[in-house]
């Protein structure tokens, strides 16, 4: 299916960290689409046209959030970055993407598992009632380096504080320790067990679903370690636990 454009124009830029940041924007002409789908974001050079696929990071209504990271020699992303209120951009759909709660298997547990900006789609995910009626209860583990990566942090903590029985954030750091935050790769707090410790929630067949987004080592090595648990990769035809959304 070709893809049709629409004009967006920039209503909100929040800066996480040096070169983290979420672009929202105005874009009624989006046509509806799932939570953990992504859009393509364009910029005309003239006659040349530069596009992406980005995963909205948010449901689908006429404001629509983009979790971005800069790549400095990138194409796109450095011309993103310099964009400020009120500028103009363009939105490509209809959206793609199979990464959406209504693929993933039933379950008493949903872990939902990313690094960097692999959150993106959760944070969709979590601002529909869809998991909240799908599943009793909700770890969200985000891995990243240093504590000014754990972009919307605000937001999930409160979303535990106002469902304390339903929903337990697990940020985690590589390269520093802050307070109240897992030191340590999400593969390593896996196989260590202090996920589960700290959620309270165990990771078995029976039990879970887990979604897997983020850099392909880490979606590699926990698809792995998860395997010799005894959970596998969900399939239409062959039902498992577990559904991935690698970002390049």
């Amino acid at each position: 299916m070709s893809l049709k454009w629409s004009e967006a124009i920039v209503v909100g830029r929040r800066v996480w960290d040096e070169g983290l940041f979420t672009l929202t924007l105005d874009a009624p002409g989006v046509p509806q689409f799932e939570a953990g789908q992504f859009l393509q974001l364009g910029l005309r050079d003239g006659e040349h046209h530069v596009h992406r696929p980005y995963s909205v990071a948010s449901p689908h209504g006429p404001t629509l959030e983009f979790f971005i990271v800069l790549v400095p020699n990138g194409e796109l992303t450095p011309r993103l970055w310099r964009l400020r209120v009120g500028d103009r951009l363009e939105v490509g759909h209809p959206a793609a993407g199979r990464f959406t709660l209504s693929r993933a298997p039933a379950a008493k547990d949903l872990w939902l598992i990313g690094t960097g900006t692999g959150v993106a789609p959760y944070v969709a995910m979590l601002r529909t009632e869809e998991p909240w009626k799908k599943y009793e209860r909700i770890a969200l583990v985000h891995g990243v380096r240093t504590r000014g990566d754990l972009a919307y942090r605000d937001e999930f903590e409160e979303l535990q504080r106002s469902h304390p029985e339903r929903f337990v954030y697990l940020p985690a750091t590589s390269r520093d320790d802050p307070p109240g935050v897992s030191a340590g790769r999400v593969t390593a707090l896996l196989s260590s067990g202090e996920l589960e410790e700290r959620a309270a929630m165990r990771l078995v067949p029976e039990q879970c679903a887990v979604l897997l987004c983020g850099n392909p080592a880490m979606l590699d090595d926990m698809e792995r370690d998860l395997e010799s648990r005894g959970l596998k990769r969900h399939r239409t035809h062959t039902p498992g636990q577990i559904v991935v959304e690698r970002y390049w």
